[in-house]
């Protein structure tokens, strides 16, 4: 059976015959690079381009462009279909021709004609229909080239009298009709002899208005009453009108101007990321490594103030702007950093909402598990959590498109391009020698020429403000204003530059990066088990290059590693962390001032008891504990005794206990649970009622509102915790009771939410298909394109073969014979088959068994062996014998 309908010595007429004739690898590329087209698997390769012609599909991959294949793109949309080469490389290089451009197009033009944007053979080149109905230029939708219609489009609705007035005034012969006078005009401005003599006629102030006009926008303003030199230029068509009182180049005039070329400047070449700072690499492990244990001490510093249940999640979801200023207040930062600690644990899965009536934010079940992990191990859970969230920090505290705030944990901080833009920059940080720190400036202008910002000049990047040209002032003679002035803008504020700041400013808190430069454990994470570049400025991504073929690989370098990759990459990120971190200690400094100094991290044990028996005076390097009354009583509310804290400490100090420390703990013991507090509402009961004299005398116990039931017991309205607090604030160590008079411990009651699984990232469209899939598709598209084209056997002899893209159609005997006749002869059959839902297809079948209203056969379309019922079966034809 054939699977081409066209000779293959002839050019393609469509895009499907362009795709038909490509090998699986080409169309494997294809599918690689816009996945969308396979949701679902097109039944063939007609369907394939019509798909890949759709304005959804068409504008995802012009977005994922980089700014000369988008130039090659908007030049083609610019020129008469179909194109040249030469045609093409003329409006890149211009007339004087460049280089850069010449050693570059044949990657783009290969690379464009790989997904299926251009088609066609070197000297017909075509841009896809809606590829270029979005490029060329219209007066609602302006062209990045800055280019105006051309002049039979900008003369479309002129009449036959003023064409032949503009062909005199521009000293052309007249013509009878005006399609021979529009080829007339368009030759004159075409010609590089003509039109230098035709310039040379113009006033000074014409070449003033064309110098403004020929790099866009093309539109001007005229009255009725023009000036002459603004006359001179409309009476030889150099202006041709637009609408009332606007008037545009034409865009053969405009190239002329330019010297061939469709962009003010072409950038072949990707620009460099520069190094700002060079440090020792060294330096800058030991810079991160520090900010990396930072990390990891101030997530469980979040969740440990979340430990008995955190702030309470807003009806909407995330966190309230109060709620997360406290946050900030307990961890000692400013609220953005907060909100990104915060949003980084969510995506770590360490925290979660609870799912109570009245849901409140706390800790899962895997924040214990990662707390047993070596700290390389939890930092690269959380680095690899970073790098695949779609999440955005960087977004909170904004407003949604609809007006409403972005809260932390909340909804509308996803951003698809997150994970690529952070795995992008981090490579051109890795493609800089090691220790080196990107200047940002340049690192921002490679990125926007990676993906050029939606709705901005891809042709054009911002003109300095020394190079801007202001338009004339109108007078009463002139009457002339350009349409549109230029303003030179700042540093863009497009969302992939914001991003990139963003990723810039992450890196370093999490200790990817260290002083600015990529560490090695950071290197680690991006490269996998890659070799690091090599040094030097043309090393890697850091150093212009021409742009790449289209033999590279389908998944660009820089796309988000699949999940199973950063698991093996975060794998090697601990690794190479390890060293890196300081070991934890067993040890503190106990000092006479009732403090603790801790050198370092801490082992958990030990860190543990700290926690509860002291407080943090102060962090750094070290960790500064001060012991109270208040935290001693804690220890011992939490079950430990006197004897075991002496123990401890005399355990876990390199300096003796020290006495005034041994006072405070000996001193609150004997005090502790002296007084005793149960539930009626609440008592106290006393052995010595001297203490309850004491309490009932204290003015400030007038809140408790007590009463002696006995000469050792007060009762109180008050509940017992309010009375425990009470009866402390007034100096005294009461403890708990149970109802059997046993001194209940009181221990902080961990609040874990059920088990939560992590925040998928949200991804842009379908995700790249794996090598099963791609193979599978490609098998189904080549297979039911082969049904769609065969050729079948005539219904008759000397009749024409029957049409093939439509449903046979025969009776039900005539289906069972046919089919009963190929099952004996081992023929394949063309059927049509309408599946449970309605749908039909057309189907290539080579019958095996018929019975019981079923026909069992190998289907080259989906290349398995399939049952049909024979009802289902639309009409059977035979194939002929090519």
């Amino acid at each position: 059976m054939s699977t081409e309908s066209t000779p293959s010595g002839t050019a393609p007429r469509t895009l499907a015959e362009d795709l038909r004739r490509r090998d699986d690898a080409s169309l494997g590329a294809l599918l690689a690079a816009r996945p969308d087209l396979l949701s679902p698997v097109p039944h063939d390769i007609s369907q394939l381009a019509t798909r890949a012609g759709t304005r959804a599909s068409v504008v995802r991959a012009l977005e994922h462009l980089d700014r000369f294949a988008l130039q090659a793109a908007e030049a083609l949309a610019v020129t008469a279909e179909p194109a040249s080469y030469a045609t093409l490389h003329g409006l890149l290089a211009g007339d004087d021709g460049d280089a850069a451009v010449t050693a570059a197009l044949p990657g783009v033009v290969a690379r464009l004609r790989a997904q299926a944007l251009v088609w066609g053979a070197e000297d017909r080149l075509r841009l896809v229909r809606t590829a270029r109905e979005l490029l060329t230029p219209s007066p609602q939708h302006p062209s990045p080239t800055g280019l105006g219609p051309t002049v039979a489009e900008a003369t479309a609705g002129m009449s036959p009298g003023r064409l032949q007035d503009i062909l005199r005034g521009a000293g052309l012969p007249s013509t009878h009709d005006p399609v021979s006078a529009v080829a007339e005009l368009t030759a004159l401005f075409e010609d590089r002899e003509r039109m230098p003599r035709l310039l040379d006629e113009a006033p000074a102030d014409a070449l003033d208005v064309l110098g403004r006009l020929v790099w866009g926008p093309p539109y001007g303003q005229v009255t009725h009453h023009p000036a002459p030199y603004v006359r001179w230029l409309l009476d030889r068509g150099l202006l041709l009108p637009a609408a009332v009182g606007t008037v545009v180049l034409p865009r053969e005039a405009a190239l002329y101007l330019r010297a061939g070329r469709a962009h003010r400047e072409t950038q072949p070449v990707a620009p460099a990321v520069e190094t700002a700072r060079a440090h020792d690499p060294a330096v800058v492990d030991a810079a991160a490594a520090g900010q990396a244990y930072t990390a990891l001490g101030t997530v469980e510093e979040l969740l440990k103030e979340w430990e008995e249940g955190g702030p309470a999640a807003l009806r909407a979801g995330g966190l309230s702007v109060r709620d997360l200023k406290r946050t900030a207040a307990a961890l000692g930062t400013g609220g953005p950093e907060a909100g990104f600690w915060v949003e980084l644990a969510y995506a770590a899965g360490l925290l979660a909402t609870d799912g109570q009536a009245e849901e409140r934010y706390a800790a899962t079940p895997e924040y214990d598990e990662w707390l047993e992990r070596p700290a390389a191990a939890r930092w690269a859970q959380l680095a690899a959590a970073w790098l695949a969230a779609t999440r955005t920090p960087g977004l909170i505290g904004g407003q949604d498109a609809k007006g409403r705030a972005l809260n932390a944990l909340g909804p509308g901080l996803d951003r698809t391009a997150s994970p690529e833009v952070r795995q992008r920059v981090l490579a051109l940080l890795a493609a800089l020698p090691a220790g080196s720190a990107a200047d940002p400036d340049s690192l921002l202008a490679r990125l926007r020429w990676e993906r050029p910002p939606r709705g901005t000049s891809a042709g054009a990047p911002p003109r300095p403000a020394s190079e801007q040209r202001a338009p004339a002032q109108p007078d009463a003679g002139a009457a002339w204003s350009s349409q549109a002035p230029r303003t030179g803008p700042e540093r863009p504020s497009d969302p992939r530059s914001r991003l990139a700041e963003w990723t810039l400013a992450e890196a370093e808190l999490l200790g990817v990066t260290g002083r600015g430069a990529l560490s090695s454990h950071g290197r680690a994470l991006v490269e996998g088990d890659a070799p690091a570049p090599a040094a030097g400025p043309t090393a890697g991504a850091s150093a212009p290059r021409p742009h790449d073929s289209a033999s590279d690989a389908p998944r660009p370098p820089f796309a988000p590693p699949t999940p199973a990759e950063l698991a093996v990459r975060a794998a090697g990120a601990a690794r190479v962390l390890a060293p890196l971190l300081p070991e934890p200690l067993d040890h503190v400094l106990l000092q006479a001032d009732l403090t603790a100094v801790a050198p370092g991290p801490l082992q958990r044990p030990l860190a543990d008891l700290l926690d509860v028996a002291a407080e943090v005076e102060s962090k750094g390097g070290a960790t500064v504990y001060r012991f109270t009354a208040g935290s001693v009583r804690r220890a011992l509310d939490a079950g430990r005794s006197a004897t075991d804290l002496h123990a401890f400490l005399a355990a876990h100090s390199r300096t003796p206990v020290p006495q005034p420390l041994a006072y405070l703990i000996d001193d609150v013991a004997r005090r502790h649970g002296h007084l005793r507090v149960g539930g009626a509402g609440s008592y106290v009961r006393c052995d010595d009622d001297g203490v309850l004299n004491e309490i009932m005398a204290d003015t400030r116990s007038g809140s408790l509102r007590l009463r002696r039931l006995a000469p050792t017991v007060l009762a109180s309205q008050a509940d017992p915790n309010t009375l425990l607090e009470g009866l402390r604030s007034l100096g005294f160590a009461p403890s708990a009771e149970s109802a059997d008079g046993d001194v209940l411990i009181t221990r902080a009651l961990a609040h874990r939410t059920p088990p939560r699984a992590a925040p998928a990232p949200v991804h842009e469209g379908p995700p790249a298909p794996d090598a099963a899939l791609m193979a599978a598709a490609l098998r189904a598209i080549r297979a039911g394109d082969d049904a769609a084209t065969v050729t079948l056997k005539p219904a008759a002899a000397g009749a024409p073969p029957l049409p093939s893209g439509q449903l046979p159609r025969t009776s039900n005997a005539e289906t069972l014979a046919t089919m009963q006749a190929a099952v004996m002869t081992g023929e394949a059959l063309w059927i049509g088959y309408v599946n449970a839902e309605g749908a039909a297809s057309q189907r290539v079948i080579a019958p095996v068994r018929v019975e019981g209203g079923f026909v069992t056969a190998y289907d080259h379309t989906a290349d398995e062996v399939r049952t049909y019922p024979l009802h289902r079966i639309t009409g059977v034809a035979e194939l002929a014998d090519s």
